[in-house]
């Protein structure tokens, strides 16, 4: 493999999740020495290849997680969490193989970054989960983080809009309940890794704001009015309060962006 696409639909077509995992990161290695030349010329595929387990369910089938602190419900929790990070690595590197070559290097860099840490935080949770007497597939996982991916495939503005600017985002506001949750019980281990999580994904959340505002300057296009449209027209969901101001004022997600659609 030579170029940046056909080493970023290698990692998309691998299955094996810890297989995925050390891909993701011999990816962000081998871009890194200057192995790979930066070029996107091979399609992505329309979905990345995945175990035969987690189950998938729509998210209207999951079942629902316990709101205590028994090992059952934190497992589920981690589980939930696991699955999150590893769909993460394949959100990472498709955008890097779909939509890199409309980019500088610099964009590549911030991107394949995010995916080496997508994989370094699926580590973190599916050993956690093992020292627990589980592992990731060893309860069902829903489709929907994907959807996101299928909306944007056509558009690099729209993909960064969604991804990091609303999926992860929305991680700034929850995680801090659930470290606290975790804390309460006793549970430092799992705490200390969503804490390492949450700072990460602060980074994630800037450089997506950072690029979708640079791709609006460069288009002439309004930042904030552009990310609503965008928000509206290609995200299922909706954006509920209440929100980690303070963390999104550290990405540069600012309430200007969010606030005026917040349901």
């Amino acid at each position: 493999m030579n170029s940046l696409g056909e080493a970023a639909r290698a990692v998309l077509l691998t299955a094996d999740p810890h297989a995925k995992r050390r891909a993701a990161r011999e990816l962000a290695r081998a871009w890194r020495r200057g192995d790979l030349a930066h070029r996107c010329d091979v399609a992505m595929p329309d979905r990345p290849a995945w175990p035969e387990h987690p189950q998938l369910l729509p998210p209207n089938r999951m079942p629902s997680r316990r709101k205590g602190g028994s090992e059952r419900g934190r497992i589920a929790m981690l589980h939930a969490l696991a699955h999150i990070e590893f769909v993460a690595i394949d959100l990472a590197v498709d955008l890097v193989g779909r939509f890199g070559g409309e980019f500088p290097r610099a964009f590549v860099d911030d991107w394949i970054g995010v995916a080496a840490d997508e994989a370094m935080h699926f580590a973190l949770l599916d050993r956690r989960l093992r020292a627990l007497g589980s592992h990731y597939g060893a309860l069902p996982a829903h489709t929907g983080l994907w959807e996101a991916a299928e909306a944007t495939s056509d558009d690099a503005l729209a993909r960064l809009a969604i991804v990091p600017m609303v999926l992860e985002a929305r991680g700034l506001d929850v995680t801090p309940a659930m470290i606290t949750r975790f804390e309460d019980v006793g549970d430092t281990a799992s705490a200390a890794i969503l804490r390492r999580i949450y700072r990460d994904e602060i980074r994630h959340v800037s450089a997506g704001t950072d690029w979708f505002n640079r791709a609006c300057d460069e288009q002439g296009f309004a930042r904030t009015l552009t990310w609503q449209s965008l928000v509206k027209s290609r995200f299922r969901g909706s954006l509920k309060p209440p929100f980690n101001d303070s963390a999104r004022l550290d990405a540069g997600l600012t309430q200007e962006y969010y606030a005026v659609i917040a349901s």
